[in-house]
């Protein structure tokens, strides 16, 4: 089996400096736990990926910028040679969901306009100048990017899917070095009670936990004393106590287990310990936010509403909806 061309030892001897740092311990396994979320033996579209990944130009990017389209890059530094393995390469990790991104002039415009998120609670959040931050579920890494450019000393996101990785690391592999990292884990491969971040992000995730309560909990361990949790999922409309158990799939998705209204939501946050809870956006999303493009050729949400009536979803739900709400841990 091909080796991964994703070395994580800076990164993990980094994680152990200075010697009483709360990483420290949790750096010792890392190693294997990278290697795991990694198994060529598990996924088995991973060495195509690697080639992909391989294939890149051996150049550094001469201008990078990490606003609403992360730009890598300038068209003129390729060749046209150059150019086009990386337009391959790219191509082979298709799908692309969140972003937009852009290599040396190609653009990715992914299923998901990422940013018109990060507009939404950029305002809201506290100033992330020199934070250490955690993004769960961050997908291809694309929310880090806007993370280090907010000023956060170092990004640590993690997420389970090996196509995701590949890709932040197709953005990473042109920059120098860059103190923001994936790794191919879920949430309960990080320590418990790590305390470790001053700033949690989880967004799109709760609603694929079977037990929200925990992921809630699992969401405070991670974060030291006054810490901030950003958490964004789909709510419904309603008051204290409305929960939605969709029976069977909501919108094609059969991974969703709870959708609650924001004041349950709030309470359920309380009740785990979360002090200063407050909702600050709630938004249906809309087809131009969420749809297929040539990046992401698949069904999205203009697939997944009625045809009848655009405010349901195809099974008879409500529209997706999202929530932010920022909490601290007391």
């Amino acid at each position: 089996m091909p080796s991964s061309p994703i070395d994580y030892s800076g990164f993990i001897e980094a994680l152990q400096k200075p010697d009483d740092s709360p990483f420290t311990q949790w750096a010792l396994t890392l190693a294997q736990q990278c290697a795991n979320g990694l198994s060529t033996q598990r996924f088995g579209d991973l060495p195509k990926w690697y080639t992909a990944l391989e294939s890149l130009p051996t150049v550094k990017a001469a201008y990078s910028h990490f606003g609403d389209r992360v730009t890598i890059g300038k068209r003129e530094q390729l060749d046209d040679a150059q150019w086009q393995h990386l337009y391959n390469a790219l191509t082979e990790l298709i799908p692309w969901r969140k972003g937009p991104f852009e290599f040396f002039g190609i653009h990715i415009d992914t299923e998901w306009r990422s940013d018109w998120k990060w507009q939404r609670l950029k305002k809201h959040i506290s100033n992330l100048q020199g934070r250490t931050v955690l993004d769960v579920g961050c997908g291809n890494g694309y929310h880090c990017w806007r993370m280090h450019e907010q000023g956060a000393a170092r990004v640590i996101g993690i997420d389970p899917s090996p196509r995701f990785i590949v890709q932040f690391y197709m953005v990473k592999h042109f920059l120098e070095h860059c103190p923001v990292d994936i790794l191919p884990i879920g949430i309960e491969g990080l320590p418990p009670h790590l305390a470790a971040f001053d700033t949690t992000f989880s967004m799109g995730v709760l609603y694929h936990r079977r037990s929200p309560m925990d992921h809630l909990l699992e969401l405070k361990n991670t974060l030291c004393s006054g810490g901030e949790l950003v958490l964004e999922t789909l709510v419904i409309e309603g008051g204290l106590g409305d929960v939605l158990v969709p029976e069977g799939r909501y919108a094609k998705m059969n991974n969703v287990w709870f959708l609650p209204s924001v004041p349950t939501l709030i309470s359920w946050l309380q009740k785990c310990g979360f002090d200063n809870v407050r909702c600050v956006d709630c938004t249906l999303t809309s087809t131009e936010e969420q749809r297929s493009t040539d990046w992401m050729k698949f069904q999205s949400l203009p697939d997944y509403l009625s045809l009848d009536d655009d405010t349901k979803t195809v099974e008879g739900h409500p529209r997706p909806m999202r929530a932010v709400l920022i909490a601290n841990k007391k």
